[in-house]
């Protein structure tokens, strides 16, 4: 049974809140004494805690930084383990008392996220570890939460489609509520900052890194979402985050392992990558995250943007006028790690205009590397202290003085609700997008074909989702009067894989195969060819990126998904049966598999029943 009393850590019965001001040393005790209504902190008040502040406070006061484990105080031993290796700390609580970190990272591979309840719990032991210290301060605790394919909070949350189904979907309503929604989830879990929406034009088909993370190929309509989800997600109290500046979009490198170079002119760089950035802005973005990639037409010197002051301080800051927290992507990225070492990338960002810096790969070293900056006078005391003080104006907007904790009543209230989960298939029923439709086969009649095989590629589902995604589609089927049958045939089928499933086929009266970034030489398409070649009628789903129909010509039929998660797949399913009309458009030009020169499907193409 869980407690529903306002806060508790899970391992010690949590005081009042009343207790835990009173524990802290004076100044942010004052700050947040009064009833929960009190206006916020003023600058002033503000200023005169970071003038309070040691060295060593305002220091770790500008690093966000994962933890392993479930607990603030308790982990399990294998993440305490994993602390240790990496942090040199037991704990999330001794990584605040050593460090003071001003935020902290939520994982599900650091086992942050199990489940609603237990996320909350952290939050408070994460809130009551740092308020007991002295000068305590609150910390902002953030995640990925961009739904789609890259979610940290799964089941029972409302997960909803990525933003490429959105874009697909192409109403801000949608968008809004999106935001909204999760928002609110997010916050009744003590999680105030989300690494969300991505701003990114995706232009690029060949993009290994954001893809269907993307709303799409054409600013205005990227823009127009961005803004939507904005409000939705800061209208509930949690700090967005637009990502990754100066734009990821147009880019064949991956920056978690190589260092892309856009290769945009300026004049480019102003029509296409800088209008979600510019609509973030106007609607009043709490924070923008950086991107680990050159732009020589903005900055020739080569460095990445997130070292760039003419990028970050020049652009950004003066040209774009934004006056609120720059967040680094994790430092742990090869792409902002190939040009300096971990102790120099630190220092380089803050110098460039970063006010927090996410995720250094070793901690110790990137924290006595700005100390060290600051006593040697490469960095002035006076630039920290302009930047935390962005990061406690952020913490004050988002309440963090004045109510710090949150109750279990509230993730009972709030996260994963019967009305939130169906605003989510809501919004995926209007993002399916269905391109090829020979002969009527859509929607398809369970008289005609009763017995469906759901075949093609599981990848890993992504994080807090059903999966497999075949086993998903299958039993979405099945409930809509289909008997349906799974059979996993992977990314990359063998020919014998392909024979199983051909001879799987003949006992079906139709087929589905769910594909995934299929290649004009890969089994997927070999398997599809096969399928198709034994009469049986077959149905293909991209389960992610939209341009797999280009390569498969032979399919009579063919929907975009956008992403292999639950409430996507069962919005597909639903469109297979006829319970929806497919209403998405295409938010990316599909390009011939055999001239890329040529569109096959243009931005806005899609067909209805």
């Amino acid at each position: 049974m869980h407690d529903t009393g306002t806060g508790s850590t899970g391992n010690t019965a949590h005081p009042s809140r009343r207790t835990v001001l009173a524990a802290t040393a004076g100044v942010t005790a004052a700050l947040a004494a009064g009833p929960a209504h009190a206006a916020a902190p003023d600058d002033s008040r503000l200023r005169a805690l970071v003038s309070r502040m040691t060295l060593e406070e305002k220091v770790g006061q500008l690093f966000v930084m994962r933890v392993y484990g479930h607990s603030a105080t308790a982990p399990d031993q294998a993440d305490i383990d994993a602390n240790l290796k990496e942090i040199g700390v037991r704990t999330a609580a001794e990584l605040l008392a050593k460090y003071r970190v001003g935020g902290i990272i939520y994982f599900a591979w650091a086992h942050n996220t199990r489940e609603p309840h237990q996320i909350a719990d952290l939050s408070n032991g994460i809130q009551k570890a740092s308020l007991e210290l002295p000068r305590g301060l609150p910390v902002l605790i953030s995640t990925d939460q961009e739904h789609g394919i890259v979610a940290r909070v799964g089941k029972p949350a409302t997960l909803f489609p990525g933003a490429m189904a959105v874009g697909a979907g192409g109403s801000r309503s949608d968008a809004r509520a999106l935001g909204r929604i999760a928002g609110a989830e997010l916050r009744a879990m003590g999680i105030r900052q989300d690494y969300s929406p991505v701003a990114d034009v995706n232009v690029n088909p060949a993009n290994p890194v954001i893809g269907v993370r993307s709303f799409g190929a054409d600013p205005r309509a990227v823009s127009a979402l961005v803004a939507a989800e904005v409000a939705g997600y800061q209208g509930s109290g949690v700090a967005a985050t637009a990502k990754h500046f100066p734009g990821h979009g147009d880019t064949n490198v991956d920056s978690h392992t190589g260092f892309p170079t856009i290769t945009h002119s300026r004049e480019l760089w102003e029509k296409l990558d800088a209008p979600p950035f510019r609509a973030a802005i106007a609607a009043g973005i709490d924070s923008i995250m950086t991107a680990h990639l050159m732009v020589p037409a903005l900055d020739d010197s080569g460095d990445p943007a997130t070292l760039s002051r003419p990028i970050l301080t020049g652009i950004l800051r003066e040209r774009l006028g934004y006056d609120g927290v720059v967040v680094t992507d994790s430092l742990g990225m090869e792409g902002v790690r190939s040009k300096y070492g971990d102790a120099r990338v630190p220092v380089l960002a803050l110098k460039a205009g970063v006010d927090q810096l996410l995720n250094p790969p070793d901690l110790d070293l990137a924290w006595n590397a700005v100390l060290t900056a600051v006593r040697e006078g490469e960095l002035t005391e006076a630039r920290l202290d302009v930047s935390i003080l962005r990061v406690l104006r952020l913490k004050s907007k988002l309440g963090l003085f004045r109510s710090p904790y949150v109750g279990q009543g509230g993730v009972d209230r709030v996260v994963g609700t019967r009305a939130h989960l169906a605003a989510a298939d809501r919004i995926a029923e209007r993002t399916t997008t269905l391109l090829v439709n020979e002969g009527r086969l859509l929607p398809l009649s369970r008289r005609r074909y009763p017995r469906v095989l759901v075949v093609g590629a599981d990848p890993a589902s992504p994080s807090g989702t059903t999966g497999p995604p075949t086993g998903v589609l299958a039993g979405a089927l099945g409930e809509l009067g289909f008997t349906a049958t799974a059979l996993s045939t992977g990314t990359a089928p063998s020919a014998a894989t392909i024979a199983k499933a051909v001879a799987a086929a003949r006992d079906a009266d139709a087929v589905v195969a769910a594909t995934y970034n299929v290649t004009a030489g890969s089994g997927q398409k070999a398997l599809v060819e096969q399928l198709v070649a034994t009469g049986r009628p077959v149905v293909a789903v991209a389960i992610r990126n939209p341009y797999d129909v280009a390569q498969l010509p032979s399919a009579p039929a063919c929907l975009a998904a956008y992403s292999w998660t639950d409430v996507e797949l069962r919005s597909a399913a639903r469109v297979i049966a006829g319970r929806v009309k497919p209403r998405g458009k295409l938010p990316v030009p599909v390009q011939r598999a055999d001239d890329p020169e040529q569109v096959l499907y243009p931005v806005g193409y899609g067909l209805s029943y």
